[in-house]
């Protein structure tokens, strides 16, 4: 059994071919796909795809990416929705001043207001981080209070920061980017313990290595395994049962 525990496959790349992808996902093991939002445009999809392939798990929150000048309405329709529907997470949240700081204050105010959301209901989030992964950890760290949980979405810290997001009770999203040669997550992760690490794809980025130009789905996972066995020295078998076990306890599912 493998749950991949962040995967986009709602968005458009797959609408020619989702239902074939989920056959895939399931020929490699996969038992659930766990679905972060984007923004109030791509909910219905997500959510329509959650009840035709009820292995595919909603999360709601708005991408960093997307806090733009209306982002007090998306939070609005963010906290709406949660209370009208249960979602197994809050997500995908977080800080990016990779592409654009201009939105940078309002980013930290709506991850602090989404982490709100989840505390209130009691579900974990995902965080993404890019450039920001300071902020994002030193947020968490001021705010949890014995009630927070939930992943860092594609990590590729210091071994300093797994450390501290293993003290917060969190977790570590590992997907396609510990296979890139050059991106040095490998010999980051081989000193940190598999007991906080979950698998993810983020499909349909992020590919893993072999198959870095292709688009990117939850059955290319098991690259992310294969990585993680040689880096780690444990059976395929262990890897899989870890981390899934892992992913349970984060969303109680």
């Amino acid at each position: 059994m493998i749950i991949d525990s962040h995967a986009h496959i709602y968005q458009p790349e797959f609408e020619d071919d989702i239902d074939e992808v989920i056959q895939n996902a399931k020929a490699v093991g996969i038992s659930a796909i766990y679905m972060p939002n984007i923004d109030s445009s791509t909910i219905h999809r997500m959510e329509n795809l959650e009840i035709k392939h009820p292995m595919c798990k909603s999360m709601m929150g708005i991408h960093p990416c997307y806090i733009k000048e209306n982002y007090l309405e998306e939070l609005a329709i963010v906290k709406q929705k949660l209370e009208q529907k249960k979602y197994v997470g809050v997500g995908e949240i977080g800080i990016d001043l990779y592409w654009d700081k201009s939105f940078a204050d309002a980013q930290f105010e709506a991850f602090r207001y989404q982490i709100e959301l989840a505390k209130e209901h009691e579900i974990p989030f995902v965080i993404h981080s890019r450039d920001a992964l300071e902020h994002t950890i030193s947020i968490v760290e001021e705010m949890q209070d014995g009630n927070l949980r939930g992943i860092f979405h594609c990590f590729n810290g210091t071994v300093e920061e797994g450390k501290r997001i293993v003290d917060l009770g969190f977790y570590m999203g590992i997907g396609g980017v510990v296979t890139y040669k050059n991106a040095g997550v490998d010999k980051v992760v081989e000193q940190l313990p598999i007991e906080a690490m979950v698998l993810e794809t983020d499909a349909p980025y992020l590919s893993p290595g072999p198959k870095r130009s292709k688009r990117n789905e939850p059955k290319f996972i098991t690259k992310v395994v294969d990585k993680l066995v040689e880096i780690k020295g444990m059976t395929k078998d262990n890897i899989e049962k870890v981390t899934s076990e892992n992913c349970k306890k984060i969303f109680k599912d």
